[in-house]
């Protein structure tokens, strides 16, 4: 099943600045939305917003819809959203295939079930047999796409993308941009990016709104 991502007259403070004003966006299956805007404008903080960590500080009003279900009450766990960070995150007391493990949604049981969703996670990540490895010795690239594997592996039904392609260089940012947005096309997953990189935002080719 396919949903879209709304956010319904979203409006973000912190003490007398305000952030986000009325912002209504609808980002369809397998479209990639981008927020831009400079630092400090709010885009990491409507990122929080939607996932559900934003910080008590920040006053928030609105509403994040996953289809017709309304998540803005729920805990970030019960949201369904997958989020990649500027970070890859990846556990560094894990190998890769147990850090894989740990975004197996949990509707998937028994062991050599969730031994064969690893193995094709790799595959499509051009990893195949990497689960002993340790990701001290994965290149930049090599992690940006375990991350987003471990991400993919819970089964969201969308995803949020902070600025997770900042941190590589200009030949590994264009590829790895192009591997994330093809899986998630491939998934029919709603994307929101935020980003302060025009290119990013080209490459994404839908909606955009500015902060």
């Amino acid at each position: 099943m396919t949903n879209t991502l709304a956010l319904r007259s979203v409006t973000i403070s912190i003490g007398d600045k305000s952030l986000i004003s009325g912002l209504d966006l609808v980002v369809e299956p397998g479209t990639v939305a981008t927020i831009m805007g400079p630092s400090g404008s709010g885009k990491s903080t409507l990122i929080s917003f939607i996932g559900g960590h934003l910080d008590p500080a920040f006053e928030a009003t609105g509403a994040v819809l996953i289809g017709n279900r309304d998540v803005t009450g729920l805990r970030p766990e019960r949201r369904g959203i997958g989020i990649l960070f500027q970070d890859d995150l990846l556990f560094p007391h894990l190998s890769v295939g147990a850090n894989l493990a740990f975004g197996l949604a949990r509707s998937v049981v028994g062991s050599e079930v969730r031994r064969v969703r690893i193995a094709e996670a790799l595959v499509e990540a051009g990893l195949p047999g990497f689960e002993n490895r340790d990701p001290a010795t994965l290149s930049g690239g090599q992690r940006a796409r375990v991350a987003l594997m471990r991400t993919l592996l819970a089964s969201p039904t969308a995803l949020l993308l902070d600025e997770p392609f900042s941190k590589l260089d200009s030949n590994l940012r264009r590829d790895f941009r192009r591997f994330v947005f093809d899986r998630a096309a491939a998934k029919q997953l709603p994307v929101l990016l935020v980003t302060h990189d025009p290119a990013d935002a080209t490459a994404a080719g839908g909606p955009l709104a500015r902060l």
